[in-house]
């Protein structure tokens, strides 16, 4: 069939009935049942009465918090503690990962580039609290194991996108530049760098805010910051603090979210 702007146009009659779907969707649900019956599962015991007493009860005994001058002084100091863990850890990482990029994009060749992107996928395979009770292990309780439990994470993590960045972006410029007598490092910070530095900025901002919140829960294994102060007032049953606590994580990553859409924009401005 032709339009008047004789255009052919393809018209199929629509499916009515897909046996492929209609199966799909039984065995996924299935499997939704089965787990349910292996696990001992029963969502309706969360919406009992006596569930919803026992969540009334347990949640009222966190109010008020706790706003005396003395605890928010701590607070402050533990939220200053989580700040340069998260930014040291992140800016350390983004660093590491720029130079670990290179062989992770072919640079030197697939025998380099293969045992990058395995050292890469082996880094961000064991997760930050396992970095973080292991350096706990090696250099003590405090701050300085958790920098070092989230840079080995997000070194695994910024490594394998800034190399797979640098694998995308288009080779011309630097070519150029290396057939005009550039040298490799030159033609690599003038010719390759400036295409992919919004990206990597915008995947260093992203690995930030989630350090953020890893910051505030390495703490449990003794990684100092916010979140060696919740366990410390949860192992006391101190809920008006653990309040506090819990309330001033949650402005952390608001302020910390803001900033970085604030980051974001410049960059699109300054992008045109």
């Amino acid at each position: 069939m032709t339009t008047p702007n004789n255009i052919a146009i393809n018209r199929q009659p629509a499916r009515q009935f897909c046996l492929k779907c209609l199966l799909t969707l039984l065995c996924i649900l299935c499997l939704v049942i089965f787990s349910f019956i292996y696990l001992s599962l029963n969502p309706a015991e969360l919406f009992s009465m006596e569930a919803m007493k026992n969540i009334t009860r347990f949640v009222s005994r966190f109010f008020p918090p706790d706003v005396s001058r003395e605890f928010l002084e701590k607070i402050w100091n533990g939220v200053l503690e989580t700040l340069a863990i998260s930014a040291l850890a992140t800016l350390i990482s983004a660093i590491l990962s720029i130079g670990i990029a290179l062989p992770a994009a072919g640079r030197f060749g697939p025998v380099a580039k293969a045992f990058t992107r395995f050292f890469c996928n082996f880094l961000r395979s064991v997760p930050e609290l396992v970095w973080a009770a292991l350096m706990v292990l090696a250099v003590g309780l405090g701050p300085f194991a958790g920098v070092l439990a989230l840079v080995l994470h997000t070194t695994g993590v910024l490594s394998r996108l800034f190399g797979e960045s640098l694998e995308n972006q288009a080779p011309a410029a630097n070519n150029a530049l290396i057939l005009c007598g550039a040298g490799r490092i030159s033609a690599f910070l003038y010719g390759t760098l400036p295409g992919v530095a919004p990206q990597l900025l915008s995947y260093t901002l992203y690995r930030w805010e989630m350090n953020i919140r890893m910051a505030t829960i390495l703490g449990f294994v003794g990684a100092g910051g916010l979140g060696q102060m919740l366990y410390y007032e949860l192992s006391l049953l101190r809920e008006p603090q653990t309040s506090t606590v819990i309330i001033a994580m949650l402005l952390l990553v608001v302020l910390v979210d803001a900033i970085s859409n604030r980051l974001r924009r410049i960059q699109m401005h300054s992008l045109g």
